[in-house]
């Protein structure tokens, strides 16, 4: 052989190695819940990491054992991320929004020998710790005294070599929200989050660079953060935390540090709008936002759009790392029309380079690029999943390493992913699926609709039919002709709910989503009656 190319691990340590080296004097602001402001910078970050990572080793913690957060987005908790990973150890992230046997039951499935978390979930913690088994530490990293986390590190300079090992060694443990179920374990190997971040930091993906000011809504408990903590320190860019996430104080700390970049679920954005409208105030500098979580109504996009921010729209889940898809301008972006690119930001974006996308019908015959032919969301990668955490059930994958993600979507032509869908969500009417995604989101962009969500309920002639449930804006008194009205330019004449009734609030996930199986259950006896006026558009659709 003439030539060869060094073997380098991609192992997680590097990205923090880097950001220190050639970043390290590019800011972590964190405004904490008692309205103080801390401030460090990435070489900050690094050596108080390796001051944790001799601190857990101070403690017992092995190579692979498992130290957990329950914690919101901070300086600190990024420190845990590098701190434990660097040392060897599994960062899991717990999400303190779980009820309580969900969270008994993770912590102690995940085996976590140290729990680090902030002041404000002392109750969580008092409640449950005589239930969490294996964790023998408990650090708090916002209180003074014995038990904090300045205390835990300070006998350490943090003179210390990152642990080295194989690229495909785990180093990260999140799990699924579990809405039907016990949650499952996703864990993340280094090869897979180094990777991840390198698609995340491209122009056609995140954007991000060392010009970059980002402040991050989404939690780090959520799916990775989205990657952004593993990408910023790649990119060298400036963080800009807040551990609440108060509309008011984020608007704030965006004009003040001119944050460039933001990320979050749809209802972050929507108290954003509500703060905007009853202030006059906004974000001045932002450029770029990322909208995933679930699909983000066309009214919101268009808002963003409007206000001059890029809106990159996401597609993904924990078991993808969680980046699937994501939108951004196409080669032909400047001749569309504002409308078109409104339309094309709808939809969920395209796959970056690693990640393969195909829809199958219930047969698993795979179905044609034609926008149209839609079906069951199936993806493959290297930060894809291949096996949850501790499944004795096996591969969650089929022979050829397509994961069925549970969505159902079409691809067009151009690559562009849309989901129309959950699998479990499609209404089902007179053996034609409706779309509650597409039904909602149209809703949403009716005034005076702050919320919407659409489920199927019994019908005696069509199976299912759409119920429409509504959350009004404050002070709006839209009504049903009005939201059918404006349903009627949107969607097609037989998905029109065949009931819209109000009500003052809607359930959540603890990651923000739509629970539409607490909506299901609580109108799962629920009757519609047969009518002409549903009949005609079922009977218009089966025609053609």
């Amino acid at each position: 052989m003439l030539g060869g190319m060094q073997d380098f691990e991609l192992r997680v340590p590097r990205l923090i190695e880097h950001a220190e080296r050639e970043h390290g004097q590019r800011e972590i602001v964190t405004w904490w819940a008692d309205g103080t402001t801390t401030r460090t910078n990435w070489a900050g970050i690094g050596r108080d990491a390796r001051r944790l990572a001799q601190a857990l080793e101070s403690l017992g913690i092995r190579r692979g054992e498992r130290v957990a957060t329950l914690a919101m987005n901070h300086s600190r908790h990024l420190v845990a991320w590098y701190g434990t990973i660097g040392m060897g150890g599994v960062i899991h992230t717990i999400n303190p929004r779980l009820f309580d046997e969900q969270l008994v039951y993770i912590a102690n499935h995940a085996e976590d020998k140290v729990l680090l978390y902030d002041k404000a979930f002392q109750p969580i913690v008092d409640r449950l710790r005589p239930q969490w088994t294996s964790i023998a530490h408990y650090v708090c990293f916002d209180s003074d005294g014995p038990d904090s986390f300045e205390a835990l590190i300070a006998p350490f300079e943090g003179d210390y070599r990152w642990v080295e090992g194989s690229e495909r060694e785990p180093c990260m443990l999140c799990y699924t929200s579990g809405t039907t179920g016990n949650p499952k374990g996703v864990l993340y190997e280094h090869r897979s989050s180094v990777i991840h971040a390198m698609a995340e930091i491209a122009p056609a993906c995140f954007d991000l660079s060392a010009q970059a000011v980002a402040l991050p809504i989404v939690p780090m408990f959520h799916a990775a953060a989205w990657g952004l903590p593993f990408a910023g320190a790649m990119a060298g860019v400036k963080f800009v935390y807040s551990a609440v996430n108060d509309p008011a104080v984020l608007c704030s700390l965006m004009n003040e540090e001119k944050v460039t970049h933001s990320a979050g679920v749809p209802t972050v954005w929507l108290s954003m709008f509500q703060y905007m409208d009853a202030t006059g105030r906004k974000p001045e500098h932002l450029r770029l936002v990322t909208i995933g979580g679930s699909a983000a109504p066309r009214a919101m996009i268009e808002r963003l759009m409007r206000m001059g921010i890029r809106v990159g729209h996401a597609w993904g889940m924990t078991e993808t790392s969680p980046i699937g898809t994501i939108g951004s301008p196409p080669a032909d972006w400047a001749e569309m029309d504002f409308g078109g690119q409104v339309d094309l930001v709808c939809k969920q974006g395209r796959v970056p380079f690693g990640v393969e996308l195909r829809v199958v019908d219930d047969e698993g015959r795979e179905q044609p690029r034609d926008g149209k032919s839609s079906g069951r969301l199936q993806i493959r990668g290297p930060w894809i999943i291949k096996r949850y955490f501790q499944d004795e059930q096996g591969d969650c994958v089929d022979e050829e390493n397509w994961f069925d993600t549970g969505d159902v979507a079409v691809i067009h032509p151009c690559g562009t992913m849309q989901i129309t869908d959950r699998s479990k969500d499609v209404i089902k009417s007179g053996g034609e699926w409706i779309s509650s995604v597409e039904l909602e989101n149209a809703a949403m962009g009716c005034a005076g609709v702050a919320e919407a969500a659409a489920i199927g309920v019994q019908h005696p002639k069509w199976a299912e039919r759409p119920l429409l449930l509504v959350v009004r804006k404050e002070g709006s008194d839209v009504d049903e002709a009005a939201i059918r009205d404006h349903l009627k330019d949107h969607v097609a004449r037989w998905w029109l709910p065949d009931e819209i009734l109000f009500v003052d609030s809607l359930p959540h996930t603890a990651t923000g989503k739509l629970l539409k199986t607490a909506l299901r259950e609580r109108y799962k006896d629920y009757r519609l009656e047969t009518g002409d006026d549903a009949a005609q558009p079922i009977a218009e659709a089966a025609q053609g």
